[in-house]
């Protein structure tokens, strides 16, 4: 299967697809589609890579990722299937000009912000309730009126853009696979040592050539985006792991050098490791 870009499996007469993934791991290559997507995720947890951001997801999470955005969903292993549930549609699949109608001139915020991928932040238990719905219901009629309600709930919710930088460039299958392979080398294996010399070859490409393409790419160098996923990890750990010290976790994340970890950290989440961590602790004792 090709990493770059995805086709979206549908029926010749289907506008708006409804897709169940109930897997160990979810569709965990780089890609980008035509197609606009929503997801709820019903049970799981992991990291989601958009344009030059990485993120956490957990149970309960709903994502959005606009037309042709390219985005990875990494699970955590947990033992478990994940199950989540999509639907995907484009801004023309029901009638080029239904979405510039007046009655939909609401939405255009919705659009704009799924440009950069985000996460929805309220609201989340009632959108769950409705993606059951359209997991269930047999009618097209009575799955495009819940969809609605879906955009409609989603344009009034309080939301977290996952990326600030997207690039406009459309992949070929070849720097698909380049980035995918990337990717995976990264999220793999970031526990460890990763060298300019070894993701290169990966890429197939010189080390300065490579540093050229992903920074356009990204927006990122390698070595920030390598450090931000380390300091995702270290954030995920702690809250997993409460009795987990912050030593340990930076260790585990790739870290071998505890202040030059603390300054990493702080440059990406705002605040200390240790203000981090009693955050946390706070927000379970509520």
């Amino acid at each position: 299967m090709k990493a770059l870009p995805f086709k979206i499996p549908k029926g010749s007469t289907d506008t708006l697809i409804v897709q169940e993934d109930k897997e160990m791991v979810f569709y965990d290559k780089f890609h980008q589609h035509e197609e606009i997507q929503i997801s709820c995720i019903i049970l799981g947890e992991g990291s989601v890579i958009v344009g030059d951001a990485i993120t956490d997801y957990q149970t309960g999470d709903i994502l959005v990722f606009g037309s042709h955005v390219p985005h990875v969903l990494k699970s955590e292993p947990s033992g478990q299937e994940s199950y989540m549930i999509s639907v995907f549609f484009t801004k023309a699949s029901f009638g080029t000009d239904f979405f510039e109608l007046p009655e939909f001139d609401d939405f255009s915020s919705f659009f704009r912000n799924s440009l950069y991928g985000m996460k929805i932040i309220s609201e989340k238990e009632t959108l769950k309730a409705l993606f059951v719905q359209l997991k269930e219901e047999q009618t097209k009629m009575g799955r495009f009126m819940i969809f609605l309600n879906v955009l409609n709930l989603i344009n009034a919710a309080d939301i977290e853009p996952i990326s600030s930088f997207i690039s406009k460039k459309m992949y070929s299958d070849n720097e698909g696979n380049r980035m995918a392979s990337v990717f995976q080398l990264v999220m793999d294996e970031f526990h460890r040592e990763i060298t300019l010399k070894e993701v290169a070859e990966v890429a197939n490409m010189t080390p300065n050539a490579f540093c050229r393409y992903f920074k356009q790419r990204t927006n990122k160098t390698f070595f920030q985006f390598l450090t931000t996923i380390r300091v995702e990890n270290v954030g995920r750990l702690l809250a997993k792991h409460k009795e987990m010290t912050i030593q340990e976790a930076s260790y585990h994340s790739g870290f071998n050098n505890l202040s030059n970890f603390n300054k990493k950290f702080k440059e990406i989440k705002g605040v200390t490791p240790s203000v981090f961590k009693k955050q946390l602790y706070d927000s379970h004792l509520l």
